[in-house]
């Protein structure tokens, strides 16, 4: 019988939830049954999966620009993507043991590509792009459209006036309630993957490597946005309808402000790689034997995966399903055994428990201003550039995904590395938390001074929100009736002034120069141009084209230095609540960055800067895309907004250091001063006691 009980104890310590394991002979040898596949699987998965997360991202302006959005709607559309996630995962911790867990993974990355391939279908559906608001059977009077033409008459603007039906503002809601019915699938696919996968890696590796596993799973995940920014930079250089070009070619550059890139194909392939990466996890098992030995590199690689973990506590994966009784309390460890209801009704207590805690608190409020920085920063800043030096967006993106995320990953390393070599107490990792965010707020002040006024624009005030009137026009252009909803700009170099259109510079011809590698197309007779041209097509260079380099360098610093916090943030979090609701307190820190800032970051973003516009384009008598900026009120709100953001992180770590200091003096000072009881109790022991009561 003691033999008997040994082999079952055997059995049961290295299988979840005490269940026996199965014989070795019940065991056919496969190779899904080993957790080194598994989490080689699921660093591709997500990496894919963040990567068609942070596509659109990339491509916001093109999308703006092809289906004629505002920045708040555009702003809205990207937090769309956490609207789902955010509404079921807190359900993760009530199903987490009760299904199986790769399945599962794999219906969401298949919902999750499904979500790609529906981002696309606005591209499938809707007529070829028209930068030139003329039908296509009107082809030979594309170019004498925005000529200054004296004998034309109105209905030269019927086909742009025509083209206001019912059914173009119904196609138009279409296309949008497909781009944001797409964003939330997106959200609720990747609900289980990470949860999920974490878990099911900590369960069955060795307690020694699953540290080491999920530093490897986190290095190549965070690739992932970087991967995005690179994809749509290659992307956005190719023409949207490149799959419908029209016979005679496009007589457009990207660097043209009228350029759509293909901002369809990018869904198009992270969608793909998602499917590719889901098919294994449908063959993976439920539960798989529990790994036996230990990497013998295992210390090497930690040291290099810096994995955070504070002396004196042990990480999760070598603490025992059992070995605290306290533990048994937590939400986590009781959720299998509560039904649905019993869940809901639990979870609300447990959250106000935990939010009572001081430390907890202010270091999640903290994360939340970060993180609504991180979101708005993400998803504007490459459309900033583009306006505020004059880049393509393809350009940007390449600047971004080459330079500010390496760098911010860099910086969440290094915060590891200094909590891991430096054994930080919670004190000094407040102290590393408030340096990196004083520094990064240091490093954000220039950004303020780093750009150029807007140029000159004919007949647009530099008032946000004005309209052009015929009156505000040069009068050299009376005779010339142009249409003002058409935008074809071209620049008078001399002058640095733009006009809207050929048309509204009296431009009476077209020039085209051919060259080796590329045609540049001129306007000439231009009446309010002095000489009469010719004039270049396209909007006026930046004068600040140059700091471009200095811009972003100063912002994937600042950057770095923000995520050298996010080590030290977490353990903070893991220390201001008790042990029994560590596992919450992340699940709630986790919800409440979601809710309280990348849900609402980037629709603040974006209604800020399009207070900003000075020139709208109108569509069936609404607002559509911004054609102008003010280009220094644009960047004293959009650099000013993180400014506020990091501001208000500055403030909370300063509280949260305020709170340890007071308890570490609480704490020293009961420890210094014995109370009456106990130093009567010394006095009266004897000497050979002494020992004994002095270590009490």
């Amino acid at each position: 019988m003691l033999d008997k009980d040994t082999k079952t104890m055997m059995g049961t310590e290295d299988t979840p939830r005490g269940k026996a394991s199965p014989d070795p002979q019940d065991l056919r040898p496969s190779v899904m049954h080993s957790i080194k596949l598994f989490v080689l699987c699921h660093s591709l998965l997500q990496l894919a999966q963040l990567m068609i997360s942070g596509y659109l991202k990339s491509s916001i302006s093109t999308v703006e620009k092809r289906f004629g959005l505002s920045s708040q709607t555009s702003g809205l559309l990207a937090a769309f993507n956490e609207v789902g996630n955010t509404a079921l995962i807190v359900f993760v911790s009530y199903f987490g043991s009760r299904v199986h867990r790769p399945r599962l993974i794999g219906y969401g990355a298949v919902l999750v590509a499904l979500a790609g391939l529906l981002m696309t279908l606005p591209h499938f559906i809707s007529e070829p792009y028209r930068y030139d608001h003329t039908r296509s059977e009107d082809m030979p009077q594309d170019f004498e459209a925005t000529l200054c033409l004296p004998m034309t008459s109105a209905p030269a603007l019927a086909p742009s006036n025509g083209s206001c039906s019912s059914y173009t503002e119904a196609q138009h809601l279409t296309v949008v309630g497909i781009m944001f019915l797409a964003q939330t699938l997106l959200g609720v696919g990747s609900v289980p993957i990470q949860p999920f996968g974490i878990s099911y890696i900590d369960d069955f590796a060795h307690n020694s490597n699953s540290p080491l596993y999920l530093g490897i799973l986190f290095a190549v995940t965070t690739v992932g946005p970087g991967m995005a920014y690179g994809l749509g930079g290659l992307m956005l250089r190719l023409y949207v309808d490149i799959d419908r070009m029209p016979e005679g070619g496009i007589s457009l550059t990207s660097k043209d402000p009228r350029w759509v890139g293909a901002w369809w194909l990018g869904f198009l392939i992270s969608a793909g790689a998602v499917a590719v990466a889901a098919t294994p996890y449908f063959f993976f098992p439920r539960e798989m034997p529990k790994e036996k030995h230990e990497l013998h590199f295992r210390r090497k690689v930690l040291a290099a995966a810096a994995t955070p973990t504070v002396e004196g506590e042990d990480p999760p994966s070598e603490q025992s399903p059992g070995g605290s009784p306290n533990k048994q309390d937590g939400l986590a460890q009781i959720a299998p055994d509560l039904t649905v209801i019993q869940f809901i009704k639990v979870f609300p207590r447990v959250l106000l428990r935990t939010l009572r805690h001081p430390i907890f608190l202010l270091v999640v409020l903290s994360q939340v201003c970060m993180s609504s920085m991180v979101a708005g920063m993400a998803t504007f800043l490459p459309k900033f550039l583009e306006h505020q030096f004059s880049i393509t967006a393809s350009f940007a993106n390449l600047l971004i995904g080459s330079l500010t995320i390496p760098l911010s990953i860099v910086g969440i390393v290094a915060g590891g590395i200094l909590v891991k070599r430096l054994h930080l107490g919670p004190m000094r990792c407040g102290v590393l938390c408030l340096l990196g965010a004083l520094l990064c707020l240091l490093l954000g002040l220039p950004l303020f001074f780093i750009g150029c006024s807007t140029h000159r624009i004919a007949g647009i005030p530099r008032q946000p929100g004005a309209q052009p009137e015929p009156g505000l026009f040069p009068g050299c252009m009376k005779l010339c009736s142009c249409p003002s909803d058409h935008f074809n700009p071209v620049c008078n170099p001399s002058a640095r002034v733009e006009y809207i259109t050929p048309c509204h510079a009296g431009c009476t011809s077209r020039v085209i120069q051919e060259a080796l590698d590329k045609s540049q197309v001129f306007y000439a007779n231009c009446s309010c141009v002095v000489g009469g041209g010719p004039v270049p097509a396209g909007s006026c260079d930046s004068a600040c084209g140059h700091l471009v380099l200095p811009f972003m360098l100063l912002v994937s610093l600042g950057a770095a230095l923000a995520c050298v916090t996010h080590t030290p943030s977490f353990m903070l979090i893991l220390r201001g609540v008790k042990k029994e609701d560590k596992t919450l307190a992340v699940g709630i820190q986790f919800m409440l960055t979601r809710v309280l800032a990348w849900m609402p970051s980037p629709v603040i973003h974006g209604s800020a800067i399009d207070t900003t516009c000075v020139h709208w384009a109108l569509s069936c008598g609404r607002r559509a895309v911004c054609r102008y900026y003010d280009l220094d009120l644009l960047r004293n709100r959009f650099i000013g907004l993180q400014f506020f953001f990091k501001t208000g992180c500055l403030f909370c770590l300063i509280l949260v250091l305020a709170i340890l200091r007071q308890q570490d003096k609480e704490a020293g000072t009961k420890a210094t001063v014995p109370s009456p009881g106990l130093e009567q109790r010394l006095l009266e022991s004897g000497p050979e006691k002494e020992p004994k009561d002095s270590r009490v």
